[in-house]
């Protein structure tokens, strides 16, 4: 029995990488879209999407994490064709430099560190070895961090299972500017309709205060059922047209703004992100094949604005290829990312800063709850409930995730610094955090982001170190712990010692297919 009508037309509002991932995703997942002659497709859906190209794309969302290949993997993208197409490289972690103290500098690795035993995860017996002076730092037991440190890099080696080179997890820097490009060439293809021109508003129904259309500047109107709102930090729909409201959380992230710029590229070629922390903020790099991106995100409260250009163009690897670029942005997200028949998607939907490359997984993952609780006709309220409780739910575990960036740093030198360090902050984390600091335990909902290994990572390498360890370590004779942990040491060693370097990897496997005459005004575009 069908309980309602099916959903017929699905508008997306706006493109960029967060309207055109969500074009492809749905297109390919719901099997439908409207055919290239216009006809409906085989499940009825026809999917528009507007956007206008006088309207830029913000660009800060080139970092990726592993979880990036499920959607590749739903799309049935060829890896090496998607990264040609869109000048990638490959990355195995975040760098974070001057974090916890100047001059000190940790990765937060994908992967995981060596094996664990029985109940004990592995950190625990490093710890106890640490205590006694007797292991190496931690990421010397990550063959994703000592790749990362080596400029080395290779995919995993999945027909040997008993290998740290089996271990290797990846994900990418790209261009947004390309990234966009590719995925409409992927969704026209299955039938997705552009149009081109701006969105000027949209009309509500009066019974109940759905979304029926979008309104063009000259007074075209597109009507649709479900509304896909992509508009960016605008939130044409959700909040210009729903008055859905803002949760602001810059109590916690304080920062409010950012320079991005792109430069040439330099060598070594390097296989992971890097974040700076400066006197007000911090700088991120991110190595894409044709250029680098630069940004510098930082609070306006703390430092003027053009010091904050200055400071970033001070500090850029390499020749500038453009002017700076003013992005301002309050960090937190709308109070419901579904709003009656208007799904945000992107940063319509919220912000949170790049600082562990979370935007295009929360664009990922909102498209994939979208799927999940795909609508009838008539909306239901506790399929959309449903929804926005896991989304308030991955928000949230991820904001507190930034927040120990911040909250965990031994540094003095600043005003906003010292505001970091002493700020109250939310008692989900802070119990995390007394957790950690007491025995080393983590413990994490299954559905959050962020892995056990990752919490520990980022505690360890901002200086918060347990007073102890889990017991069950205790079960195991010291002398056999270092045989261990040597074990896992030497092997990590000798697997990283026989792979390639990053930069060989991407020439023979994936090279820009880009023409060099077009990277120069996308780089500009994008960042």
């Amino acid at each position: 029995m069908n309980p309602s009508p099916h959903i017929k037309h699905i508008v997306i509002a706006g493109g960029g990488t967060a309207g055109w991932m969500a074009a492809a995703a749905l297109a390919k997942l719901l099997g439908g879209g409207s055919t290239p002659g216009g006809r409906a497709g085989p499940a009825a859906w026809r999917i528009t999407l507007i956007e206008s190209e006088e309207i830029g794309i913000v660009g800060v969302g080139e970092a990726t994490i592993p979880l990036i290949n499920i959607y590749n993997l739903a799309l049935d993208l060829d890896e090496n064709q998607f990264m040609r197409e869109t000048a990638a490289t490959f990355k195995l972690g975040i760098e974070f430099v001057n974090w916890g103290r100047i001059g000190e500098s940790y990765i937060h690795g994908f992967g995981p560190l060596g094996p664990d035993i029985g109940l004990a995860k592995f950190h625990h017996y490093w710890l106890k070895m640490r205590a006694a002076g007797r292991a190496a730092p931690l990421d010397e037991y990550s063959v994703n961090i000592v790749a990362a440190r080596e400029n080395k890099f290779q995919r995993a080696r999945r027909d040997l299972p008993n290998s740290p080179l089996a271990e290797i997890a990846h994900a990418y820097h790209f261009d947004a500017g390309l990234y966009a490009a590719f995925l409409r060439r992927y969704a026209e293809a299955r039938g997705v309709v552009r149009i081109e021109g701006k969105i000027s508003g949209a009309t509500t129904r009066a019974s109940d205060g759905f979304v029926d259309a979008v309104v063009m500047d000259g007074g075209r109107r597109i009507e649709g059922d479900l509304f896909v709102d992509c508009s960016g930090f605008r939130g044409l729909l959700i909040e210009q047209a729903l008055a859905t409201g803002y949760d602001d959380w810059s109590r916690w992230l304080p920062a409010d703004r950012a320079w991005a710029v792109p430069c040439e590229s330099v060598q070594p070629l390097l296989p992971y992100t890097r974040s700076t922390a400066h006197t007000a903020g911090w700088q991120w790099r991110i190595p894409l094949q044709h250029r680098i991106g630069n940004g510098h995100v930082f609070s306006s409260p703390f430092i003027a604005e053009q010091a904050a250009a200055d400071l970033l163009m001070a500090n850029l690897p390499g020749k500038a290829l453009a002017a700076p670029r003013m992005l301002k942005f309050v960090t937190g997200k709308r109070k419901k990312l579904w709003n009656r028949n208007v799904v945000a998607v992107g940063l319509s939907s919220g912000f949170m800063e790049p600082l562990e490359s979370t935007s295009i997984h929360l664009i990922q993952n909102t498209i994939a709850r979208l799927t999940t609780f795909f609508p009838f006709e008539r909306f239901d309220d506790a399929d959309i409930n449903e929804f926005n409780r896991q989304s308030d739910f991955e928000f949230e575990s991820i904001r507190d995730f930034l927040i120990l960036h911040y909250k965990a740093t031994q540094r003095d030198d600043s005003e906003f610094w010292n505001y970091c360090r002493t700020m109250p902050i939310p008692d989900s984390l802070q119990r995390k955090i007394d957790l950690f600091s007491a025995n080393g335990r983590v413990f994490r909902d299954n559905a959050e982001l962020f892995s056990e290994i990752s919490w520990v990572e980022v505690f360890l390498g901002q200086n918060i170190v347990p007073r102890g360890y889990h017991p069950l370590v205790d079960t195991l004779a010291e002398s056999r712990i270092d045989e261990f942990l040597g074990n896992v040491r030497r092997t990590i060693r000798l697997c990283v010692d026989s792979m390639p370097g990053h930069a060989a990897y991407v020439a023979e496997q994936c090279p820009s297919a880009v023409p060099a005459v077009l990277l120069a005004p996308l780089a500009a575009m994008a960042s």
